[in-house]
């Protein structure tokens, strides 16, 4: 049956063949793109058309004939992603905040759109598939295990699922490549994008200074508070980070720990890098009956990992079978259930005991 269907377009290849599919399977498709200019850039006179990713998906939607409108949330960004951003790092924690814009931007505010526009379905270029868990509409990981993208979507709620369409959850990425090649989408050579959106280019340093944070040096220390060398600036740096230290040493060393109250890194050697327990907070869980042992990923690059948990008055203990490297607060864990996501919330603690 055919469906109105609103897709989100970053004007990048992935969102293209997703509205691309959705039309060729007799869907009413428009796609919308996020400008977000004025957060990147301080709210600068930027026109929100002038951005190069809203002038791709334009020419996308064109392509396909199909409607394009555009949303200036820059300030939501502002508030509810960067202003995150910034304080986890204050507190010396490494924050994710593409998990923070898809639960609050993307599936919250582009959502609501797709309502007021009266479309039945929102979509996304998201590798990622759903599946059905104890009478709740869960998150599956993609068939494309490289480029899985459940670990971001996992804060995503349970009844916001019912009206996403992930129409890439099969696909392949090189095979999504040759499609929008065959369709001669006017993307289909644009490079993929691996950058936080509002920090073009990865430098964090100038973002830092465009938001006028007061980012100081401080000592790094070892273990017993001694001395060692002086870092740039705990935004800098992340738990199990080895490059970057500054300090010669007989074997490597890894920050193990920030302390943002002092203003200082903490280092140490490989095995004080590793832990096996962590607790979580700010949970979301997908399912009323958890089972007591999962896989477990720490961040999106890592190889989900046996484990058992509970929860507890919001607070998600899990405890590794095996050591795990760089357990990270501020990140985000993921627990799976064979290829379904149960639940996740943002790393608080670590705990090195066995």
């Amino acid at each position: 049956m055919q469906k109105k269907i609103l897709v989100a377009m970053s004007g990048g290849v992935d969102s293209s063949v997703a509205a691309l599919l959705l039309k060729n399977q007799g869907h009413e498709v428009a796609g919308i793109t996020m400008c977000l200019q004025k957060a990147i850039y301080r709210y600068s006179d930027i026109h929100c058309g002038a951005s190069r990713s809203v002038e791709d998906a334009r020419l996308v939607c064109e392509h396909l004939d199909i409607k394009h409108f555009t949303v200036d949330f820059s300030e939501h960004l502002d508030r509810q992603v960067i202003d995150n951003f910034l304080a986890e790092y204050r507190c010396g924690r490494t924050p994710n905040p593409c998990v923070q814009c898809n639960r609050r931007v993307k599936f919250g505010l582009l959502l609501e759109k797709a309502a007021e526009l009266g479309c039945d379905y929102f979509a996304t270029g998201h590798y990622v598939a759903k599946a059905s868990c104890q009478g709740h509409t869960v998150l599956r990981r993609s068939s494309d295990a490289r480029k899985d993208q459940s670990y971001f979507l996992y804060a995503v709620k349970n009844e916001v699922l019912d009206r996403v369409v992930f129409p890439l959850a099969e696909c392949i990425k090189k095979d999504v490549r040759a499609m929008a090649r065959d369709a001669s989408l006017p993307v289909s050579e644009n490079p993929e994008s691996q950058d936080i959106c509002f920090i073009p280019q990865g430098n964090y340093r100038e973002f830092f200074s465009s938001r006028h944070e007061n980012i100081q040096p401080g000592d790094i220390v070892d273990l017993s508070g001694k001395i060692l060398g002086r870092h740039k600036g705990i935004p800098f740096y992340t738990i199990g980070q080895r490059s970057g230290l500054g300090i010669a040493a007989p074997a490597p060393l890894y920050v193990i720990g920030i302390d943002a109250e002092k203003n200082r890194l903490i280092i140490g050697d490989k095995n004080h890098v590793r832990a096996r327990r962590l607790t979580a907070k700010q949970l979301n869980i997908h399912i009323p009956r958890l089972p007591e042992r999962g896989l477990a990923k720490i961040r999106y690059a890592h190889k989900p990992a046996a484990c058992s948990f509970t929860v507890s008055a919001d607070t998600l203990n899990l405890v590794f079978d095996e050591l795990q490297e760089a357990i990270t607060p501020g990140q985000s864990v993921v627990v799976y259930n064979k290829d379904m996501v149960v639940c996740g919330g943002i790393i608080d603690e670590i705990g090195h005991e066995d």
